[in-house]
């Protein structure tokens, strides 16, 4: 048995009128505000096996449970996506549309022009929540380039104009559509730059000034296990941080590891950030003794139940953190 969940009062300095939906780990929905905000756009940006679309499969797990009759939308622009594999890992794709894959499509979206008539579409006739997934711009092109040849080089000048021009005239019908967009961004490396951020994403400015939240996922190493003398790799160990984020406080970040098959080890994240702020054993206390080893035994349901006040006590004490970091007065006065 567990002890019922603390109260939940909301995340410290999170609009409160803004509704979220989880991103599958309790302490990245702490850095995140909330979670991922409906009626706003979002940019996770990251390196190869950094988990990009991993967290974008576990938005449309958790999308799908909280919004019975929400509508989800995986735009696959890679020609990558293992379908069976997200499956394993809790994708439910009797709720997903892939338009990419859609016998129905004569041509994929494969240009700029092509996705921005795509996510007008999907927009307008959104009649509840929706959720649609970007993966990944970079896979996607703009007219000008497909027609010019291969060896005609543009940096990216015309690709980034198009991608502020779309984010323009989309941000406020997401919002009157209660419509998140999440756009996967991969990482480059930026030649000749001699201080400040050494890599950049395809794109433009454009993400940085429209998104809500910019998600910067690195990998912070390998997880190895070794059965009957042999050694594999199992999972990462990822860093997330907001380099921005309007629904929250921006430049918080946490560690969480990824295991193949599985996803995100929610609990595993969240009893390793309560040991380093040391507060194993006031947690314990809250959840009637339950520890990090005890998970494992525990049955289907109640796992998910343990995990539901794992992340209410996580929350609490994020909140407790962050308020000790608060200014204690305002700087104005309304009478």
């Amino acid at each position: 048995a567990v002890a019922e969940a603390p109260p939940k009062d909301g995340l410290y300095f999170a609009k409160s009128n803004v509704e979220t939906f989880s991103s599958g780990c309790s302490l990245l929905d702490c850095v995140l505000g909330g979670g991922w905000p409906l009626g706003r756009f979002s940019n996770v940006v990251g390196d190869f096996s950094t988990g990009k679309t991993l967290l974008a499969i576990e938005a449309c797990a958790n999308f799908a449970r909280k919004y019975p009759k929400g509508r989800i939308v995986y735009i696959e622009a890679e020609a990558a996506f293992d379908v069976e594999y997200a499956k394993s890992l809790g994708l439910p794709t009797s709720r997903v549309e892939f338009p990419n894959d859609d016998e129905k499509r004569e041509l994929p979206i494969t240009t700029i022009e092509e996705l921005f008539d795509e996510l007008v579409k999907i927009t307008e006739e959104a009649k509840h929540e929706t959720l649609v997934i970007v993966d990944s711009l970079d896979a996607i092109s703009d007219q000008a380039e497909m027609e010019r040849e291969i060896d005609k080089g543009s940096f990216g000048q015309e690709k980034a104009k198009k991608v502020s021009q779309i984010f323009r005239r989309l941000v406020q019908a997401l919002k009157r559509k209660r419509v998140h967009l999440m756009v996967i961004s991969q990482v480059r490396d930026a030649i000749g730059v001699m201080w400040g951020k050494k890599t950049r994403r395809s794109g433009g400015r454009a993400l940085d000034f429209y998104a809500s939240q910019v998600l910067w996922l690195s990998n912070r190493g390998k997880i190895e296990q070794t059965k009957a003398k042999v050694e594999r790799i199992i999972g990462v160990k990822i860093n997330a941080k907001t380099e921005k984020n309007k629904i929250g406080t921006p430049f918080r970040e946490c560690e969480f590891p990824i295991y193949f098959h599985f996803g995100i080890d929610d609990v595993e994240a969240g009893w390793d950030w309560l040991k380093s702020i040391g507060k194993t054993a006031e947690a314990q206390k809250l959840l009637l003794g339950l520890g990090p080893e005890d998970y494992v035994s525990l049955s289907a349901k109640d796992y998910d139940q343990a995990r539901q006040e794992l992340a209410y006590v996580i929350q609490n004490f994020w909140n407790e953190i962050e308020s000790s970091f608060a200014p204690k007065r305002t700087k104005y006065t309304i009478e």
